[in-house]
């Protein structure tokens, strides 16, 4: 049910024909299999633009007019009468040599016949291997609640799983828990002051920039009193370690609700304590010793450092300007612990042993410069580049009354998920994040999630759906259910048709967002579909005749399965953002 990968096939068996029949040539000659392969790759059947009356195009002559010397608008000629078929209404050569096909009317009854009668498969892509995945996405330091800065990262990751799980591969959704290092040891110390403060009445060392002074630990605080009402708080030093479990456990819990309140919800949390504690550094690195990937040296300061405060020195050191990056690695701290990047290592390695095809880390806009580097020790790792595929989550700006918004009266000096879910709800915030390539920059305007317009892209593929969930229950339907579709022997009219051409991109738009990993293409795709639609609605408000229920309350066979067709890819796709599909507004 994809008409571009149908007519590419048909396409290609045609070349292939006529490259056998000596009537074309395909390569020059001497070429191998595999260049072959790529010649016939490059190969396109695209949508044609607005302005032009076709359907799709090929690039086919383009492809091949060099080599069979012959200029592209001539070449496209001499093949168009093998492309020719019943369903095609006119084909053209069109410079600099495409070739534009447009089908009869007839053409698009039988497509709609064909995805209503596969609805749970349309817009799969039944042909490609189907691969095992791991996403890894937040990973936020398990120190206090979510804040927007994390919410647009974990919307992507989840939306990306989502779409590899729609086209039937498989996932698997996973948290990194940096629960090991200097900021957990801060961490833990600032539960342990507020629950003196609380049981104690000591004031909280404000000024001590090591602690983490947010309102949020005093909840985690409260929580750790009562559930452990045996523990001795007096001294830190003998309750440290089991301290700083329920203080991770009672942190994770407020993550986990933050992240359950927008839909998200992970099928593994993995420990970075847990791989310290079972060596799993020590025997990573040890893997890169013996294959020659470590050393001993020094390295400059890093950019930004001033030089009189950096102390160069001996450190245990990953070549990862073997694969690309600008210097090599520290892998151990002065004082002989592990660095960050050690323990990122050896959770990769991790990864690594439990074979899934590719890892995919969904980083922030701060972590750009990382991925260099990891995926340096990936490479040095598996023997094979490209395993680990990196996408950065830019900012999100917070725009109200045309100006730079916050919300939060915590102390913590951030905007919370939660302020932000309460703000404007789950929809909107998943959708909306969604609205833009994840590699700029974001503005999220209150002002437009809160309209009823098409300036509210939420709301007007949400109205569409009202809509058309409208007229089935005027007419006494369930629109959830499935209809019975026989033979269609009528034809859609020119303004429906378009929207039907739309509905024929679906197939493509999924392949995109999953190649690709960019699932911005689907929100956006969701919004031309429903701007067609809304468009195509309006025109029964002067027409009478253009009204899918005529004067009798009556809606015709044709007009009930188009606008199911419709139902259908929104409801996929809304299912794939996370997002609702409300049957009245």
């Amino acid at each position: 049910m994809n008409i571009f990968e149908q007519y590419l096939e048909k396409i290609i068996k045609t070349i292939d024909k006529l490259n056998q029949d000596h009537m074309i040539e395909l390569s020059e000659k001497d070429v191998s299999k595999d260049q072959l392969s790529k010649i016939i790759k490059r190969i396109k059947v695209d949508k044609v633009p607005d302005a032009l009356d076709y359907d799709i195009s090929t690039n086919v002559a383009m492809i091949l007019a060099k080599i069979n010397k012959k200029n592209p608008i001539d070449f496209a000629n001499f093949i168009i009468p093998y492309l020719k078929d019943d369903k095609i209404e006119k084909i053209s050569a069109i410079k600099p040599g495409f070739i534009n096909i447009k089908f009869k009317p007839f053409f698009w009854t039988n497509f709609i016949e064909k995805i209503i009668k596969n609805y749970k498969s349309f817009g799969i892509n039944t042909k490609e291997k189907k691969k095992n995945y791991l996403v890894e996405f937040v990973s936020a330091n398990p120190t206090g609640p979510l804040h927007v800065g994390h919410c647009r990262g974990a919307i992507l990751g989840d939306v990306i799983s989502n779409i590899l799980l729609f086209n039937n591969h498989k996932v698997t959704k996973e948290y990194y828990v940096n629960d090991y290092g200097n900021q957990i040891i801060n961490f833990t110390k600032s539960v342990y002051y507020r629950i003196r403060e609380i049981k104690f009445n000591e004031p909280f060392p404000i000024d001590n920039e090591d602690l983490y002074p947010g309102d949020y630990l005093i909840g985690i605080a409260e929580n750790i009193i009562n559930s452990n009402k045996k523990m001795d708080f007096n001294d830190l030093k003998k309750i440290q370690s089991k301290l700083t479990d329920l203080s991770i456990i009672e942190s994770l819990n407020l993550i986990k609700n933050n992240l359950n309140k927008i839909g998200i919800k992970h099928d593994n949390f993995i420990s970075e304590k847990k791989l310290v504690s079972n060596q799993e550094v020590e025997k990573v690195i040890e893997h890169l010793q013996n294959n020659n990937f470590v050393y001993k040296g020094k390295i400059e300061a890093p950019a930004g450092e001033k030089n009189e405060k950096w102390i160069e020195r001996e450190q245990l050191l990953f070549r990862s300007t073997d694969f690309g990056d600008d210097k090599d690695r520290a892998l151990q701290k002065s004082d002989g612990s592990w660095t960050y990047f050690a323990s990122d290592v050896a959770y990769h390695k991790n990864k690594l042993d439990r074979k899934f095809d590719y890892l995919i880390n969904i980083l922030g806009a701060d972590h750009a410069g990382y991925i260099k580097r990891i995926s340096s020790s990936v490479d040095a790792l598996s023997n094979s580049k490209g395993k680990l595929i990196c996408k950065v989550s830019q900012l999100v700006k917070l725009i109200k009354n045309k100006k730079p918004f916050k919300m939060s009266k915590r102390k913590g000096d951030y905007i919370t998920l939660d302020d932000l879910i309460n703000e404007v709800g789950k929809d909107a915030t998943r959708f909306i994040m969604l609205s833009r390539s994840s590699d700029v920059e974001l503005d999220f305007d209150f002002d437009s999630v809160v309209e009823k317009s098409k300036d509210n892209p939420l709301y007007y593929v949400q109205y569409c759906y009202a809509r058309i969930s409208s007229v089935f229950r005027h007419i006494n339907k369930d629109i959830k259910k499935e209809i019975n579709v026989k033979k269609l022997n009528f034809e859609y009219s020119e303004q429906e048709i378009i929207i039907i051409k739309k509905l024929s991109e679906w197939p493509r738009c999924i392949e995109v967002s999953s190649n690709k990993l960019e699932p911005h293409r689907i929100s956006t795709y969701l919004y031309e579909l429903a701007s067609l639609f809304h468009s195509y609605w309006n025109l029964g408000k002067e027409n009478p005749e253009k009204r899918f229920i005529n004067e009798n309350q009556v809606i015709s066979d044709d007009k009930l399965i188009f606008l199911k067709a419709i139902s259908n890819v929104i409801i996929s796709g809304m299912t794939i953002i996370g997002v609702s599909t409300p049957e009245k507004m």
